[in-house]
């Protein structure tokens, strides 16, 4: 087989000899020589460097060809395939951007947050997409490219990034329905997608996903049902724990010790007006998060807050059934808890108040 630096001093003395056709010829005879052997790192560089300059001044028809020939293969020179991948024509860049392991994350995450959405397009199609890079798409991409995303399922999505679509999605019925499909999205945050969709999706993703019609059907009122049975609906004892607790908060004097006080005491709405008004959050959203089997909610609301574990305890009691958490179980809140961050929690907690306010905004226009 031919050596590359053989090659490379052949095809040295083509160019300085040749026309723009020969030269043409050149490259496809070397990118054809890559593509079907064998070669160290080292020596597909050198492929590069003759690749390289042989594809200086091609045109767009050519770069396309190029773009494709290289695409697939393990062989493919990094520069010229970064080249390609940032090539301002999709045609060019898609292939590549689609197809190619030669794309490191660094590269992929830069021409995300660069490039057009044909390019943010391209790269939501890939086989495995890290979560950093996903990060972006879901931010900068069109609705097109956030549903390719999300119904996608080599590519990793953060808690940032399911967050964020589930946020898009109220206004969207196909990114609703390609989220809902994802068997990784979060319990907590598959509720929050059910509560807001469409009759129209939620019977899609009862035939899709047969094994989750009952949480489906239940996920409003099962928890709504919760709190009526074991503190009793809306009444005259909520009204006066409202006005009792607005007064502590107006003055200044809501906190910590109060939270611990209500929630060690039973004292459900009292809790529950407080932490509302604390996370200036609409009381439902907490009365659900207090009793939601999945806890944790309750502790992202507490770590933003950041309150101390005694307290958040005692939060998590308050709502347990029976009142009651195994050891088992409090180790393992006690270890999650401890891990969450206190200002990826508040980014959370905004995220939670943006889209409640939205949605107020949207039901007054109404």
């Amino acid at each position: 087989m031919t050596e590359p630096k053989s090659l490379l001093a052949e095809l040295e003395d083509a160019v300085s000899r040749g026309t723009a056709e020969s030269c043409l010829q050149a490259l496809w005879h070397a990118t054809d020589i890559l593509i079907a052997g064998r070669y160290s790192e080292d020596q597909i560089w050198t492929f590069g460097e003759i690749i390289g300059r042989l594809a200086e001044d091609i045109e767009t028809v050519a770069r396309v060809r190029l773009a494709n020939k290289l695409a697939p293969s393990n062989n493919a020179p990094i520069k010229i395939i970064n080249k390609l991948a940032f090539d301002d024509s999709i045609d060019v860049a898609g292939p590549v951007l689609r197809q190619s392991e030669r794309l490191d994350v660094k590269m992929l995450v830069a021409n995300a947050r660069s490039k057009g959405q044909g390019h943010l397009l391209a790269i939501s199609k890939r086989k495995s997409i890290p979560e950093n890079v996903t990060d972006v798409l879901v931010v900068r991409g069109t609705a097109e490219v956030a549903s390719s995303v999300a119904a996608n399922s080599g590519a990793s999505l953060s808690g940032f990034g399911f967050l964020h679509l589930v946020k898009r999605s109220e206004d969207d019925l196909i990114l609703a329905e390609h989220l809902g499909l994802r068997k990784d999205i979060p319990r907590h945050l598959f509720q929050q997608l059910i509560s807001k969709a469409s009759d129209e999706v939620k019977r899609k993703l009862e035939r899709e996903r047969p094994e989750l019609v009952s949480q489906i059907q239940t996920v409003v009122t099962d928890v709504t049902g919760t709190i009526h049975a074991r503190f009793g609906p809306a009444s005259k004892n909520y009204f006066a724990a409202k006005r009792t607790v607005g007064k502590l908060h107006q003055y200044g004097n809501l906190n910590e010790d109060q939270i611990f006080e209500f929630a060690h005491s039973l004292k459900f709405n009292e809790t529950a007006v407080a932490m509302s008004l604390l996370c200036v959050l609409p009381i439902d959203v907490v009365e659900r998060a207090l009793v939601d089997k999945n806890r944790e909610v309750i502790l992202i609301l507490a770590k933003a807050l950041d309150l101390s574990w005694t307290t958040t305890m005692s939060l998590l009691f308050l709502g347990a059934a029976n009142y009651r958490i195994t050891a088992g179980s409090l180790d393992t809140m006690k270890a999650e808890f401890i891990r969450l961050n206190v200002e990826t929690s508040k980014q959370v907690l905004k995220t939670y108040q943006s889209r409640k306010s939205a949605a107020i905004a949207s039901a007054s226009a109404r």
